[in-house]
């Protein structure tokens, strides 16, 4: 199947003629009937040559754009209706304009009412339009939808048409824009849209809107199917939704294979015919963005200046950040629109869907000379290039397919090789810088690592570390060979200290002593962790055996003994033995009685 949009001003018999090639109705509603004028989207088929061709009818009403745009969007192909009697109007300029913003490269033009009036001088001034735009020189064909002249002429370019339109990637991620949502009774929830690529069966587990749903039956052109593949019109009934939870602009999606992104970077080019009147209008700031069937309002921030030296005066580099998370990716085609003004601003080609944030004075220029020579079409190697770490899970949302062989890779995350090498460097002098400052702190903490070279993950501090040949890793720390030593001046004040306790070894020095000593408790827990000293309790250090040749001195006590017995038997003051016998105990070496009384544990 290949499908194809309608496109013209209203009232140019766009429905009427579709009704003379198919003998169906697009225009579903009564209302649509009776007010000779199509409201909302319709839709019809019919065999031309070896393909289906199914046509989406859009409003020509300037008052349903939004409706025309939704219908617009996801469709290759146009065919594009200009009456003889009426000539070019205003909303086939907004059409044309639509078109040309979302790249719309192929189509047929039609002059409708030719039975009416001469219809060449409609056509010629038509043609003149098109080729100000991406559709160029169209063939063109002219009809009369009363008499039935050209239909025959019209169904050979439409299947011309539709034979050199491209074939789609049936293997490709489903992204089905919904642009119809119904309830159906015995059936439930249905949704139309146009599947632009993959394919879907039924039994399909889906995403829409976060959530999975499954696919329970599908429909094209009006018959059941067991698989809709691309290019196709399909309708999809959901089981796990209900109407309330779709709408127009919602998107089925194959599950986790897209982004929800809710910042971009786009490039914006200019509308059809601006060259000549000065390049890209004046961006308001606050736009709506059209890309399928969705319409998102979006604020928008300009990154390249247009007075830049190398400024291209039809382009643009812009970040707009959406009302509403859409699953876009790299390449996507959408358009700017002016509600207010009623004009389209431009077509983009998104660009980024996981920009950067920009908090630094001129990050913004820096952004966009970082995205001078994209243009949205996704690469492993580029993408790691410009951010750097990459997310494995996040490479089928950028659009980027293939192997990761050979690419530095720790904890589902992929790492520039060139950036690893500067990461590696970057280690290298924060664990030197720790060790200058903190001598008595032997090793950078690896915590300290991972937020001074800003990874997103742990794991790769263990990766970047393969790259330091100088560095190991211990207990969560990172130093290099022979860190970690005490320094000359607390080893002389630790001698000194020494000597006092080989005298008295349950005499711990005092406060004062300490202070004297210059060992403060920076220098202290270095020591312990040195092996040099043991921590009875704040403030009171012994020597390291103290704890066991203290229980030694107490068994030879009667048992069970008090705390004044023990300040004796150790020749030390309450102020120790107190702290010391609550050490023995905790560390299972002795036992308090109930009595107040403590024994030796034998």
């Amino acid at each position: 199947m290949k499908v194809m949009a309608t496109a013209g001003h209203v009232d140019h018999g766009k429905s009427t003629l579709i009704r003379a090639l198919t003998g169906m109705e697009p225009d579903r509603w009564a209302e649509e009937r009776r007010r000779g004028m199509t409201i909302d989207l319709g839709f019809a088929w019919t065999a031309l040559g070896d393909d289906t061709v199914a046509f989406v009818d859009v409003p020509g009403h300037e008052r349903f754009v939004t409706q025309m745009l939704a219908g617009v969007g996801p469709v290759p192909a146009t065919m594009f209706v200009v009456a003889a009697d009426a000539g070019w109007m205003p909303q086939s300029g907004e059409h044309l304009d639509a078109l040309h913003a979302l790249g719309v490269g192929d189509g047929v033009l039609v002059v409708t009412r030719s039975d009416l009036m001469d219809p060449e001088l409609a056509r010629d001034e038509a043609l003149e339009h098109l080729a100000e735009s991406t559709l160029g020189r169209l063939p063109a064909v002219c009809v009369s939808g009363t008499t039935g002249e050209g239909l025959d002429d019209l169904r050979t370019e439409l299947a011309a048409l539709a034979h050199r339109l491209p074939e789609p990637d049936l293997d490709a991620d489903v992204r089905l824009w919904v642009d119809r949502a119904f309830t159906i009774r015995g059936a439930g929830t249905v949704v139309t849209g146009t599947l632009g690529a993959g394919r879907l069966t039924v039994g399909d587990e889906l995403e829409l809107g976060g959530r999975a749903v499954s696919v329970r039956g599908l429909q094209s052109l009006g018959s059941p199917v067991d698989t809709a593949p691309a290019v196709s019109r399909v309708a999809v009934n959901l089981r796990g939704v209900s109407l309330e939870e779709v709408g127009r602009g919602d998107a089925l999606l194959s599950p986790g294979r897209w982004l929800a992104a809710s910042v971009v970077d786009v490039r914006l080019r200019a509308p059809r015919g601006s060259s000549a009147v000065g390049g890209l209008p004046k961006l308001p700031a606050e736009v709506m963005l059209h890309v399928g069937s969705a319409a998102v309002a979006a604020r928008v921030r300009p990154l390249s200046r247009d007075d830049a030296p190398d400024a291209e005066p039809d382009t643009r580099t812009v970040r707009l950040t959406l009302r509403a998370p859409l699953p876009l990716r790299p390449g996507d085609h959408a358009l700017l629109r002016d509600p207010g003004a009623h004009a389209v601003l431009g077509g983009v080609t998104v660009l980024d869907v996981r920009p950067p944030e920009l908090r630094r004075r001129g990050a913004a220029r820096a952004r966009a000379e970082d995205l001078a020579g994209s243009d949205g079409s996704p690469g492993l190697a580029l993408e790691l290039r410009r951010r750097r770490v990459l997310r494995v899970a996040d490479l089928p949302g950028l659009g980027i397919t293939g192997p990761t062989d050979g690419v530095p890779q720790a904890g589902g995350w992929l790492v520039d090789p060139a950036h690893l090498e500067m990461l590696a460097a970057r280690l290298v002098v924060l664990v030197t810088e720790h060790a200058a400052t903190e001598p008595l702190d032997p090793g950078l903490p690896a915590r300290a690592a991972q937020r001074g070279l800003e990874l997103p993950d742990p794991k790769l501090v263990d990766l970047v570390l393969t790259r330091c040949p100088d560095l190991v890793a211990d207990g969560g720390r990172i130093l290099r060979p022979g860190d970690g030593g005490l320094p000359p001046a607390v080893r002389a004040a630790l001698a000194t200290l020494r000597a006092d306790l080989e005298q008295a070894p349950f005499a711990a020095p005092d406060a004062n002593r300490l202070d004297e000593l210059g060992l403060r408790a920076k220098q202290l827990g270095a020591a312990v962790r040195a092996g040099e000293l043991a921590k009875v309790a704040d403030g009171i250090y012994v020597l390291p055996d103290a704890p066991d040749r203290a229980v030694e001195r107490l068994a030879e006590l009667d048992q069970p003994f008090t705390v004044s017995a023990a300040r004796q038997a150790l020749g030390t003051t309450r102020r120790v033995a107190v702290p010391l016998l609550e050490f023995l105990a905790r560390t299972g070496r002795t036992r308090h009685d109930d009595d107040g009384g403590h024994t030796v544990r034998r």
